[in-house]
């Protein structure tokens, strides 16, 4: 079982949420962008080298190629929508775990907690699906040498120019895939970490920074474990040109395990699990500081 310290607040959660998902972009994104970049590098033709051969060999080429700012690329993006996205994905955290209670001090099982968490990701991929399709479009485009979006908001408009609302939202299904059953196990391996953590006569709210660092950079593994293979379909998918793909995700999956293997739904591996430690630990940090913080100046929210 989970203990629930004290009274779920879906409106701390959401404020607090935020602030975790500012701390987790600028800890995180530059091995996102190597990930992406690994993810939807066209195959060699026969006799050629990739154009990358791993994960650092893919940091190196950027970094000398385009210095710390190829790195962060596309960071716009995601800081705009994750402030916005963590709170709304903490928000719905908390909101699940509220409507699953009848009482306040109810504590709720770990098969609760994980459908609280695929509630959050239901929530988020409303924002997170238009933030990764145009993230996924600058992060690739300077690895192709074309210069197609100047910015963000450029890249938007020109979406919504040439597609409408669903050039805007393509892959939002594959979002879902991915993030409804992560979510889950991203917030019910955190708050069961938490619970063994916690020496025995303490409090989970007392936790100290570096069993939350732990907790929550190990829940960022369980989540990433869960998602990479929609993640890479949904990279893919969101990165070709129109039409490519005619039957969605289906097509993408087929063409993927023809000509790469099963092996290829796990592409950028380890930028994942390298990103996926700091990221999360930076993220989960940031909501229990902000927590703290929002109980004392305003306890009765």
């Amino acid at each position: 079982m989970a203990e629930q310290p004290q009274p779920i607040s879906p409106v701390k959660n959401f404020f607090a949420g935020g602030f975790g998902g500012v701390c987790l972009v600028f800890v995180g994104h530059p091995l996102d962008t190597i990930k992406v970049r690994l993810q939807t590098q066209p195959k060699p033709q026969p006799g050629q080298t990739p154009l990358y051969s791993g994960t650092f060999d893919c940091f190196r080429k950027t970094l000398v190629g385009e210095g710390v700012r190829g790195l962060y690329r596309g960071m716009a993006a995601p800081i705009v929508g994750v402030t916005p996205m963590f709170a709304v994905c903490f928000f719905g955290f908390g909101l699940g775990k509220r409507l699953q209670q009848r009482k306040p001090d109810d504590v709720l099982t770990y098969p609760q907690l994980f459908a609280a968490g695929m509630l959050s990701g239901v929530f988020t991929t409303v924002i997170m699906a238009p933030g990764e399709r145009i993230k996924c479009l600058l992060q690739i485009q300077a690895a192709t040498g074309e210069t197609k979006y100047s910015g963000s908001l450029d890249c938007a408009k020109q979406l919504y120019r040439e597609a409408g609302i669903r050039g805007v939202y393509k892959g939002t299904v594959l979002t879902l895939m991915r993030d409804v059953p992560a979510s889950g196990m991203y917030f019910m391996t955190y708050e069961w970490l938490k619970n063994i953590l916690t020496p025995e006569g303490k409090s989970v709210s007392d936790l100290s920074v570096p069993r939350i660092l732990f907790a929550g950079g190990l829940a960022g593994i369980f989540n990433w474990a869960v998602a990479i293979p929609p993640d890479v379909l949904k990279s893919r998918f969101q990165t070709a040109p129109p039409g490519k793909y005619a039957n969605g995700f289906r097509d993408v999956l087929r063409e993927l395990i023809r000509e790469e293997g099963v092996a290829s739904l796990y592409k950028g591996f380890t930028a994942v699990m390298i990103r996926a430690f700091p990221a999360n630990a930076a993220c989960f940090l940031g909501f229990e500081v902000a927590m703290k913080f929002l109980n004392w100046v305003a306890p009765g929210l």
